[in-house]
């Protein structure tokens, strides 16, 4: 004899059934405009540099460089954020290289911009580490420490003269205090309101950065912990959101993302403006080296740590796989 209503009543696994039930139902989705390259380029080299600690990704020529940019496009994705790696003889104690119109990064924004218009958001990193002898993101004083205001005074003749290289939106990383409002009043005074400023609000002091310092060449003594935030603590990111609004970013952005989801949601709940997240070098490179060694499915791992970044609350993804994903979503 057929019995109705026995348990389990409810059944979720209705709509897990199909690969098309579960697309239909899907709450968040991936999309190529969602991405943004991370691209490094390196003065004074003929072939692409393979960066060991990253298993694909390289420090461009300009020539490659270019190439890059237009397959971002082609493949849909947003933007891409250029980091300059100048020869290790222009680093001095005051990153001059970073505001040299001829300095690398300069020079590559004005590459990109002619390859590619405003096709692609041309994004640059405003930070004195790439270029710096010491390997600090800012100006050291008389004792070795990192002297805010000073360096507040780079930073502001640093995006003025990322803006008249070409960038759309530059990105100030360096984690100082009051870099935002300095750094509109320099972009405003040289008429230059159109771009945008993408804030690194909440940039943690965090051991996952370890790849990228060979990807960008870094001569860093020392840590970061005075100016980039403890991993330990939460209220201190929502402080730094609130200010990074009030001196006028267009944009925030949480910096790692993966063990900062937590971060990443309160952020998104909390504004009104566009929310990323920058998936860093070394995230990138666990899901590269377990996947190499066949511990897990590397396709599926990166498109699941993707879409929790997204689901999250990111409206946007700094990500080395970013032309790669972008490429084989289904849209």
């Amino acid at each position: 004899m057929t019995t109705y209503g026995s348990f389990p009543g409810t059944r979720p696994r209705r709509l897990r059934t199909t690969p098309a039930m579960r697309r239909m139902v899907a709450e968040t989705r991936l999309h190529p405009a969602d991405l943004i390259l991370p691209a490094f380029v390196r003065e004074g080299v003929t072939e692409p540099v393979p960066i060991e600690a990253m298993p694909g990704v390289v420090q461009h020529t300009r020539d490659t460089l270019k190439k890059a940019a237009a397959e971002a496009v082609a493949a849909g994705v947003s933007g891409i954020m250029l980091f300059g790696v100048p020869e290790e003889s222009k680093k001095d104690a005051l990153g001059t290289a970073g505001t040299d119109p001829d300095g690398i990064l300069q020079v590559a924004l004005r590459d990109v911009r002619a390859e590619v218009g405003d096709e692609l958001l041309v994004m640059s990193d405003l930070c004195l580490d790439e270029t710096t002898d010491h390997g600090h993101c800012g100006v050291l004083d008389d004792q070795g420490r990192v002297d805010n205001d000073a360096t507040l005074e780079r930073y502001a003749e640093m995006a003025q003269v990322q803006a008249d290289a070409g960038a759309h939106v530059v990105g100030p990383s360096g984690m100082m205090d009051g870099q935002i409002g300095v750094i509109r009043d320099a972009l405003d005074q040289i008429g230059r309101e159109d771009v945008a400023i993408l804030a690194y609000t909440a940039k943690y002091a965090s051991a996952f950065y370890g790849p990228f310092r060979e990807a960008v060449g870094s001569s860093l003594r020392g840590d970061r912990k005075t100016y980039q935030q403890d991993p330990a603590n939460v209220r201190e990111s929502m402080r730094e959101l609130a200010l990074d609004l009030e001196e006028g970013a267009d944009l925030v952005m949480v910096k790692p993302a993966g063990p900062y989801l937590d971060i990443l949601a309160k952020v998104a709940d909390a504004v009104d403006v566009p929310v990323a997240a920058y998936q860093i070098s070394g995230e990138y490179s666990m899901i590269e080296a377990a996947a190499e060694k066949g511990w897990i499915d590397r396709d599926r791992a990166i498109l699941e740590a993707l879409t929790g970044i997204k689901r999250a609350g990111a409206q946007n993804i700094l990500t080395y796989w970013a032309t790669e994903v972008a490429q084989k979503l289904d849209v």
